[in-house]
């Protein structure tokens, strides 16, 4: 039963991860919060606002 609750917890992160990158922020830094935060990080993302594209000065 216990390593079901860390297959779950990790399985979000990833989530979390995938969803922060839809909106325009670190999908690795979520990533690591989700594990500390897990649920109340997927809140904290699903409220907050896409951020603006940033362009690439580059070329």
């Amino acid at each position: 039963m216990d390593n079901q609750y860390f297959v779950g917890w990790g399985t979000l992160s990833l989530i979390n991860a995938g969803i922060a990158q839809s909106k325009n922020r670190s999908g690795r830094n979520w990533f690591f919060l989700s594990l500390f935060l897990g649920p109340i990080a997927t809140l904290i993302i699903v409220v907050w606002d896409k951020l603006p594209e940033q362009k690439d000065l580059s070329k």
